[in-house]
């Protein structure tokens, strides 16, 4: 295990384009970092400036104390796992999951034992004599894993490992890389645009926009008290609706609603009294029963849950509600709804309302 702190870096390209901005993180003993957001938001570049594929332009980074900012790649003793799984079409499994330790000249009975080990955990024992072209995505995966696994690095660096694989696959995988993870009780830096493998996935989420880091927090955190709009629109399947309102005394006002606040919410916001402020509202606190009315347009039957899509009123901002149980409504009907949780957001720099009061 190994405890890495990334400490103000940057990317900045020869072009004079930056991808990163000031990326502080502390990554402690066995944690599982996640790191999210939409393409091009920097977390690969990051993930790979961690691992010496790409130079720090500005920054410093440590592992266990030790500053390695201008460590080479090969020394730096992580072990990274690709989307493309990088593995040689020539070489049996066996011989893939050895390269690394063969290279290193380790004694043969060491690299075979480390190689059947690893084989194990990953369930690969019977695959070891075949060729990579001879498995499934999935098979190919964990060899990529295994061959990481081998090495026994200080940390292991997933970049986009699932993107390869259809729903299933990246399902069962997600699956065994957590199972893994708790197996080694390993320090691990895995990147993703999935919000699910996140979710699933992360003992804290770096969630990222534009080479800035947004949040960094639990998953609980960054769903139910997101930083900013930006994080609130990312995280959460489906996305988080989001309403134009004015602050009234005792309520909020948008196009075509009226909802109440409850004491807590009247005191965050106060300050309010009279602006425009944006309304975030998951799917899953629109609740049936209020004095809302939800035009619907879509009804989607997902078995113990049905997703509503419509619009508020005649001609209000468009909305989407995840009801618990079998629902049948039908385009054109009005479905009485209420706000259960309410998330508040300046309107012009969209960052989460009484968030300081509640930390």
């Amino acid at each position: 295990m190994a405890q890495l702190s990334v400490q103000h870096v940057d990317k900045i390209y020869d072009n004079n384009v930056q991808a990163v901005y000031d990326f502080n993180l502390d990554v402690k003993d066995g944690e599982l970092i996640v790191l999210v957001g939409p393409s091009g938001c920097g977390k690969s570049t990051t993930l790979r400036m961690i691992a010496g594929l790409e130079d720090i332009s500005a920054g410093h980074l440590f592992l266990d104390g030790k500053d390695i900012t201008q460590t080479p790649a090969k020394d730096r003793d992580m072990a990274m796992v690709f989307q493309n799984y990088a593995l040689y079409g020539h070489m049996t499994i066996y011989e893939n999951m050895a390269f690394s330790l063969t290279l290193r000249k380790e004694n043969p009975n060491v690299i075979h034992k480390k190689v059947l080990a690893a084989a194990e955990i990953l369930g690969l024992t019977s695959q070891l004599n075949k060729k990579p072209s001879q498995l499934s995505g999935g098979q190919r995966q964990r060899v990529a894993m295994g061959r990481s696994i081998v090495r026994n690095p200080k940390v292991f660096l997933f970049d986009e490992p699932l993107s390869n694989l259809d729903a299933k696959l990246r399902g069962a995988t997600r699956r065994e890389i957590l199972l893994l993870h708790k197996r080694l009780q390993a320090t691990m830096l895995y990147v993703t645009h999935d919000q699910t493998e996140a979710l699933t996935l992360a003992d804290r989420i770096v969630c990222m926009s534009m080479g800035h880091v947004q949040q960094v927090g639990t998953p609980l955190e960054l769903y139910d008290a997101p930083a900013n709009k930006f994080v609130a629109s990312f995280i959460g399947l489906p996305p988080m609706n989001f309403f134009d309102c004015t602050v009234r005394e005792g309520y909020i006002e948008g196009k075509g609603f009226k909802a109440a606040l409850n004491e807590e919410e009247k005191g965050i916001l106060l300050p309010y009294a009279g602006k425009e402020i944006e309304l975030g509202v998951r799917p899953e606190d629109v609740e049936e029963g209020g004095d809302i009315v939800l035009g619907v347009s879509v009804n989607e039957n997902l078995g113990m849950n049905t997703l509503v899509h419509g619009k508020i009123g005649a001609d209000g901002d468009k909305i989407s509600a995840k009801l618990r149980g079998w629902f049948d409504y039908k385009e054109g009907d009005d479905v009485m709804v209420s706000f259960s949780r309410k998330h508040f957001f300046d309107k012009e720099s969209g960052v989460a309302i009484g968030r300081e009061e509640k930390a």
